[in-house]
């Protein structure tokens, strides 16, 4: 389980740009002009975490498996694409498929780049896309809610919980909020997946700057990370172009180079990856052994049966026990080991929550 992400925004903010970059390939046509993504693109990069080359070396282990992070390029969105204005309502579908949002955002001046909307205003322009997402739910709400409320009427028990979770949305769509931001108990939750709204879907903004700004940000990041803040979600400030240029570079210490002369620690990948893990509560723990060290993604709160199951079914149909070693002690230790032999391994049941950095062997049987 990694995290599945659709980059959205209007044409020309650098979506494409920024997931050539992030996937390092040139999948996607970046192109001045509007529409220059005709098929949604996917790209599925590795998670860079640190902590797996550790365990690699003192496992001996001869191959490295990360978790992955999958990035889904949806064309320029536009003013009317609920109704099928641009190539609207085909990308439309294309969002409904995706975990989370990454709402690109233009933060920049650009005379040589066109914006559709003739100025640059990343606060109208997210308003413009997200406008559009809620029209497209309340098109959707309502062919579900008339087939809905007749069975309802019936008393259809699973009809009635499903208007109790329409209702409180279709009011907050048509006050122009989006799904995301209506209140449902535990119970109602996994009702609203099976609705598959767009605007319910967690959302994080990425501020696309120019290279001067990707340290530090500018006046319009700071506006985007305020409505952010708002909305209880996060945003990235990145420099699309820094990226696509790290893109291209294959030794470690150039890439680290190039970073901090961009006044730059690390590159936007690895901060919108710590965003959307957090964005999604998710988490990562390992397995670790001589053929290979392997991250894997679950989601914070998870028991020790869960993180089984996400390897394999089997491996959470017949849990008996998890044998753990934190990241911390196994890097004390040197490996598996010693850790045993200290008492740093332990043995956990199907009560056990598992912690970000886990490294854990399951014993099951089927």
């Amino acid at each position: 389980m990694g995290f599945n992400c659709g980059i959205v925004g209007l044409p020309n903010v650098g979506k494409s740009t920024l997931f050539n970059a992030l996937t390092a390939t040139a999948a996607a046509q970046a192109a001045n002009f509007p529409f220059c993504t005709i098929e949604p693109n996917v790209g599925r990069v590795a998670v860079p975490d640190t902590r797996l080359d550790k365990l690699a070396e003192l496992g001996g282990s001869q191959k490295i498996v990360p978790s992955q992070l999958e990035f889904v390029d949806i064309a320029g969105l536009v003013k009317g694409a609920a109704t099928g204005q641009g190539l609207g309502n085909q990308f439309l579908a294309n969002i409904r498929e995706t975990d989370a949002i990454l709402h690109v955002v233009r933060c920049f001046e650009d005379a040589d780049i066109i914006h559709v909307e003739g100025s640059t205003d990343p606060i109208r322009d997210a308003d413009v896309i997200e406008t559009e997402l809620m029209l497209a739910d309340m098109e959707s709400l309502d062919k579900q809610a008339n087939n809905l409320a007749k069975k309802a009427k019936g008393g259809d028990k699973q009809a009635i919980e499903m208007m109790d979770v329409i209702t409180p949305i279709k009011a907050a769509l048509e006050a122009g909020k989006p799904a995301r931001t209506v209140k449902l108990d535990d119970a109602q939750k996994p009702l609203v997946k099976l609705l598959q709204l767009i605007t319910s879907k967690p959302q994080l903004y990425i501020c696309n700057v120019k290279e001067v700004d990707a340290a530090n940000g500018n006046e319009w990041t700071k506006k985007v990370e305020a409505r952010a803040k708002a909305e209880g979600t996060h945003a990235v400030v990145i420099c699309a172009q820094i990226e696509s240029e790290i893109a291209q570079m294959s030794d470690e210490a150039e890439k680290k180079e190039f970073l901090s002369a961009s006044g730059l620690d690390e590159a936007g990948l690895n901060k919108i990856i710590r965003a959307g893990h957090t964005m999604l509560g998710l988490q990562t723990y390992f397995t670790v052994g001589p053929k290979e060290a392997r991250a894997w993604t679950v989601r914070t709160g998870a028991k020790a049966p869960e993180a089984a199951g996400v390897i394999h079914t089997d491996f959470e149909r017949g849990f008996i026990k998890a044998e753990v070693i934190s990241f911390a002690d196994f890097v004390a230790c040197e490996g598996e080991a010693k850790a045993k032999e200290t008492g740093r391994m332990r043995q956990e049941g199907k009560d056990y929550i598992v912690k970000d950095g886990d490294v854990m062997l399951f014993r099951f049987n089927v």
